[in-house]
């Protein structure tokens, strides 16, 4: 089993979540995880050592290194290839829920060059679709900086999805998703443009069981439409 996860002690959170060119041009989001902005703010700014970072943090030096470097990675990022910042990752507690408008949802696909990267847990990206009426009005892609799949939920909680279309997910991450309120229909290849499409006009097939385990056993042929889903997905 994973060794469990070490709380890392965080002193505020960040005024702003949010930056990016001014223009609007950035097209990938960089998830920046709380703890790592917590990293920078005290190493670059307050002007703290690796060291005394780990006590303030109450985490071991190693741990600091690591987020101090996956922090620093996605700021020159930010900088150089000029893509948007979100602080919002790290933890796992269920985030608190948000208010939605009616007719409205938020979808989110494990995203590889156009498909469904089929192992939720080992995602690099997710693609996120803003859906109002049945049509998708906004698409983004999120970067996970290689978060483990129990954060994966908490962050997609935190940019409020609702719905998450996969390939395999495990049943420990099924079960993570389900505490924060995503519903999960699973089986899903293909494209992802295509996939979202045929979940909002209820012709999306998948399968109920698609673990990682043995998601290469799909039984399709539920329909998954939009309001259809259901958290039986």
């Amino acid at each position: 089993m994973p060794r469990p996860r070490k709380p890392r002690r965080v002193g505020a959170p960040p005024a702003c979540e949010r930056f990016g060119p001014l223009d609007g041009s950035g097209r990938t989001l960089l998830v920046m995880a709380v703890e790592e902005y917590e990293c920078v703010r005290l190493i670059d700014l307050e002007g703290l050592t690796q060291e005394a970072c780990a006590q303030r943090m109450a985490v071991a030096r190693t741990t600091v290194q690591a987020i101090y470097a996956s922090a620093r990675r996605k700021l020159a990022q930010c900088l150089v290839e000029r893509k948007e910042l979100l602080v919002a990752g790290g933890g796992e507690g269920r985030a608190a829920p948000k208010q939605r408008e009616a007719n409205a949802m938020k979808i989110a696909v494990p995203y590889d060059n156009g498909q469904i990267f089929q192992h939720f847990g080992r995602t690099e990206a997710f693609k996120l679709y803003t859906v109002q009426d049945g049509a998708v009005t906004q698409s983004q892609v999120v970067e996970t900086g290689g978060t483990g799949h129990g954060a994966l939920a908490g962050l997609l909680a935190r940019l409020g999805v609702d719905t998450l279309l996969c390939g395999g997910a495990g049943t420990g991450a099924i079960q993570a998703l389900s505490a924060q309120g995503i519903r999960v229909c699973g089986g899903v290849q293909g494209s992802a443009d295509e996939a979202v499409k045929r979940l909002l006009d209820g012709t999306l097939s998948f399968d109920a069981r698609a673990t990682c385990d043995h998601h290469d056993h799909h039984e399709h042929g539920q329909a998954c439409g939009h309001g259809g889903c259901g958290h039986g997905c």
